[in-house]
Order: structure tokens, then C-alpha cells, then sequence
């Protein structure tokens, strides 16, 4: 079975070809999810961001306040190095894990969506890249419209991750999120069944 892997940056539309193709069967892992439990109440992750960042970056419920971690880390490059130090190498056991736990899929391929797939140095073990692509203004337009950043910081995070255009130039298939819903779904569809028949 092919591993296959999606990415792109803040708000290119990734989850949305994802489930595209979770919609026609493609068994598919969303690495956002494994961060995010890497870091959950109770886990060594969250104990070791404590103990870098202090329990400020905590909210009431003891839960990590993402927002305000990435106030912290998306201004100071040492930060947010410690950050993907502690976070990184349990997204990618969690891959493995995913990856090792599928019988072959019909389609002969699974898509795991990886934001930073580049900048983590994730390439290894893949055997195609599909990086979903739009402009950075719209990706900025799309970030602040969804709620939770300022322009500013989403800017900031843009910033951070190489360049969509750097990506989509590595890449060995590029989805184009600029247009409309039904524009990407039809790229999707074509390359599934481009995929497929490899």
C-alpha cells in the first residue's frame, strides 16, 4: 500500500481534500488530531510544555491554551523549536502506528495530512506528496475569517512554514484551493483516480 502524503499551510484547504478523500474510502490521518492528543491532560507531552512554558499557557481547566502557546512560540524561533521538539516525534510514532495498523486498502493507497510535513522533515517512507496550494492572501483572508486569529497572527504563523509555493514546487501533485468547493473536489476526484491506477 502507497503512503501518501498531504500537506500545504494555515488554511489551504488540507482537511478539506482530506476529506475528500476519506469520502470515496481512502483510509486517511490527520496529524493536527495526533498533535493535539500528544499534548491532552495527563500525557508526558503536556508535562514537558509545562515545564518549558510554565502552567500559564494553561487554560482554567488545566487544558493547554493553544492560542495562547502560539502567542508565545510564533514570536521566538527557540521556542518554537523546544515546542516541535516535544510534539514532532509523537505525531510521528502515532503515523507509524496508523500506517502499521492498515490492511491494505482497496484503493492501494492511504493519505496521512501532515501541515508540516516538510519543515518536520517527514519526507522519508512516503511515496508521493500532494500539497493543497492557494495564495497566501487568500490563505490569510480564510484563517481570519474562520475565527480565532487576527490578521496579524495570522500572518505570523504563515510566516513561520515555508512558503505554499516552496511546497507545491516539491511537490508531486499540487491541489489548487483558490477556487470554488466543487473546483477542488473535481481535482481531488481526478487525482484519486489518477492514484488508483498506480
Amino acid at each position: 500500500m502507497k503512503h501518501i502524503a498531504l500537506t500545504g499551510g494555515l488554511a489551504t484547504g488540507k482537511s478539506f481534500v482530506r476529506d475528500a478523500f476519506a469520502r470515496r474510502g481512502v483510509p486517511t490521518f490527520d496529524a493536527d488530531a495526533a498533535a493535539r492528543a500528544a499534548v491532552a491532560p495527563g500525557t508526558l507531552g503536556l508535562d514537558a510544555v509545562i515545564a518549558r512554558f510554565g502552567d500559564t499557557v494553561l487554560d482554567q481547566s488545566g487544558r493547554l491554551d493553544r492560542r495562547r502557546l502560539a502567542g508565545v512560540v510564533f514570536g521566538d524561533p527557540g521556542a518554537r523549536a523546544t515546542l516541535e521538539g516535544i510534539v514532532h516525534p509523537e505525531v510521528e510514532w502515532a503515523r507509524d502506528a496508523w500506517f502499521s495498523s492498515l490492511a491494505d486498502s482497496p484503493q492501494g493507497f492511504a493519505v496521512a495530512e501532515i501541515q508540516l510535513f516538510y519543515e518536520a522533515g517527514f519526507e522519508a517512507g512516503f511515496d508521493a506528496v500532494i500539497v493543497a496550494a492557494c495564495a497566501p492572501e487568500t490563505q490569510v483572508a480564510r484563517a481570519v475569517a474562520r475565527g480565532g486569529l487576527t490578521e496579524e497572527e495570522a500572518r505570523l504563523r504563515i510566516a513561520a512554514q515555508l512558503p505554499i509555493a516552496e511546497k507545491a514546487r516539491r511537490a508531486d501533485h499540487v491541489v489548487r484551493t483558490d477556487g470554488t468547493l466543487e473546483d477542488t473536489e473535481r481535482q481531488v476526484w481526478e487525482l484519486y483516480e489518477a492514484l488508483c491506477v498506480r
